[in-house]
């Protein structure tokens, strides 16, 4: 934190160069400066920078040119505010923070406000801790949001951990928090839970940002009483009527872009049909894969989302800067090209095909033409951190029988996916029951899913079934599995089940597809069970051996490892599986697999 006198020492210095008496660390001249404060495109404009902030933006800086001055020739580019990313789980990505940072700078992005709720639920809040730490020693702005729900569902799994109002407030303390993580229990909310308005209280008396989650379509008083409740924004909406609601309430509407979830598409149609104020949208990725950061981009890809939808340029750059600042109070830093200012900036020749051609942040230039120009950071990761699956013995294929009450026809509730979204099918569906169990039906798209509780050692497994993957004669096990993050087996061969689990527990951790007892796809993320210390890269291209995996298996979603990782989330609709059994997440409850 900078002392008051640190902080007029900085301002009086940017005064000194904005007005000629002292020279300028660096100019970058004759760009078109993209000024997402007033809407406009202004050519012809320098920037000044001193001390890794702006002193002056305007149509000449030769005033603030000296001997040591770097000089930064833009060529009549446009000069863009480093893109923000509202909402995001580094664990998504499989990468640490660090890794994270690496992969997505280049992009043009220079700010991230994560939620580490993923490491939370297995590692509690020194895991929380420790992604802090990494995050304040980032070339790029790492915020982070003290995760809300651990559990996510509180009677429907069990957790690594569980955090509360008195481990909340201590986060709140820490430099580093932003606000307080999605709010992802809003039947408790709603209903006035002690807890979840606890920690809600001790977000709100610190001053920071509360952030939402609400998951199902129905807009109904529980909506009204979840938003009274507090949260200030939401990223799980999947319409235009979802954005409309949501900032009509107050509630900023966050539009995702991520591997699996296209949201952009539907939900800024409340902009560019029903002309609501862009100013309350603001645009994220929510859950990117390593694969996607590496090959197609970052928030620079949900920009250009935006803008083929008809967003204007300036516009959708306001969504993805100034907007998010504004939303979490950062914009005396970031969010803007202007005096005072972090000099964050993205230098592109197309706003339309937004492409960084150099990203200086805090004047730095540390990326250009897609390559980092900064230094490898390295953060370690303790013991404990890197020793998180526990077994009590190895699993083996009597494990994942579905035992049935009897034989004959028989109705099961069945987990239908939804591909490119987070949000499941109830479905019921008539199954066969032979020899007091029932099997695995590809040819019916019916496969079965197990979740191996992982945190305890009890190794318990639950089993139910799924329809949508297409799987023909293999298993795939992940221990990537929101929000528990216990471990997720799906297949339709009871070996192949038990192979994929214990080679998972084997690895430390991460997503392994067998097929005819053969491992055919395979990353170890032996951080948490979440995530690796390599490269985006060489994850990339591990995980690509998991999705060519599916692919061999009969599958035909798009990034289906994302959408096989949210089979456990329980607060999202309709249905789940947990350590607790079958959930139905509309209800809150657990329910049978199969009806008598």
């Amino acid at each position: 934190m900078e002392t008051m006198q640190q902080i007029a020492e900085r301002t009086r210095r940017l005064v000194a160069v904005a007005t000629g008496r002292e020279k300028a660390d660096l100019v970058v001249r004759n760009g078109r400066w993209v000024c997402v404060q007033s809407g406009e495109i202004i050519a012809g404009t320098d920037v000044a920078v001193a001390g890794g902030r702006i002193a002056y933006v305007g149509p000449d800086a030769r005033h603030t040119l000296g001997n040591e001055t770097r000089v930064l020739d833009a060529g009549g580019q446009y000069l863009v505010p480093g893109l923000l990313d509202a909402h995001m789980h580094v664990e998504s990505g499989m990468l640490t923070v660090t890794e994270f940072v690496r992969a997505v700078a280049r992009w043009g992005t220079t700010g991230i406000f994560i939620d580490p709720h993923e490491i939370a639920n297995v590692l509690g809040l020194r895991g929380v801790r420790l992604m802090v730490d990494e995050a304040a020693g980032q070339p790029i702005h790492v915020w982070v949001q003290m995760p809300s729900c651990v559990p996510s569902a509180p009677g429907l799994e069990t957790p690594g951990a569980v955090l509360g109002p008195e481990e909340v407030a201590e986060a709140m303390t820490w430099e580093g928090i932003v606000g307080l993580g999605e709010m992802m229990n809003f039947p408790g909310v709603a209903a006035g839970d002690e807890k979840m308005h606890a920690e809600m209280a001790a977000t709100r008396a610190a001053g920071k940002v509360i952030g939402g989650h609400y998951s199902v379509p129905d807009l109904g008083l529980g909506f009204y009483g979840y938003v009274a409740g507090g949260p200030e924004d939401d990223h799980e909406g999947t319409s235009r009527a979802d954005a409309a609601a949501r900032v009509r309430q107050g509630m900023k509407a966050m539009l995702r872009l991520g591997s699996s979830w296209h949201d952009v598409a539907r939900q800024v149609r409340a902009v560019t049909e029903d002309g609501l104020d862009p100013r309350h949208f603001l645009l994220c990725t929510d859950d990117c894969h390593a694969e996607t950061l590496v090959h197609d981009g970052h928030m620079d890809r949900v920009v250009r989302c935006a803008i083929a939808q008809g967003v204007a340029p300036v516009t959708a750059i306001q969504m993805a800067t100034l907007n998010t600042a504004v939303h979490f109070g950062v914009t005396r830093d970031v969010g803007m090209i202007a005096p005072g200012r972090l000099a964050d900036m993205v230098i592109t020749p197309s706003l339309v095909e937004f492409s960084a051609r150099q990203v200086l942040v805090r004047g730095e230039v540390i990326a250009e033409n897609g390559k980092l120009c900064c230094g490898h950071l390295r953060f370690d990761y303790p013991d404990w951190a890197v020793h998180s699956v526990h077994l009590a013995r190895p699993l083996t294929a009597s494990d994942f029988r579905l035992a049935a009450p009897r034989d004959g026809e028989l109705t099961a509730h069945v987990i239908g996916v939804i591909e490119n979204q987070a949000p499941t099918r109830h479905l019921r569906l008539k199954v066969t029951a032979r020899d007091g169990e029932v099997a695995a039906d590809p040819a019916a798209d019916i496969a079965k899913i197990a979740l191996v509780a992982r945190h305890e050692g009890t190794s318990g497994v639950q089993v139910g079934l799924v329809q949508g993957f297409g799987l023909t004669g293999c298993a795939i096990g992940t221990t990537v599995a929101h929000d528990c993050h216990h471990m997720i087996v799906m297949g339709t061969d009871d070996d192949d089940m038990a192979q994929a689990a214990n080679r998972l527990a084997e690895i430390g951790g991460g997503q392994v597809v067998v097929r005819d007892g053969a491992v055919v796809g395979e990353v170890d993320l032996p951080i948490a069970g979440l995530m690796s210390d390599r490269d985006a890269e060489t994850v990339a291209a591990r995980a690509a051996t998991v999705l060519e995996g599916f692919s061999a298996c009969g599958c035909r979603l798009n990034n289906p490892n994302m959408q096989l990782s949210l089979m456990a989330l329980v607060v999202i609709p309709e249905l789940r599986i947990s350590d607790k059994g079958l959930v139905d997440a509309e209800k809150f409850e657990v329910i049978s697999v199969l009806e008598p």
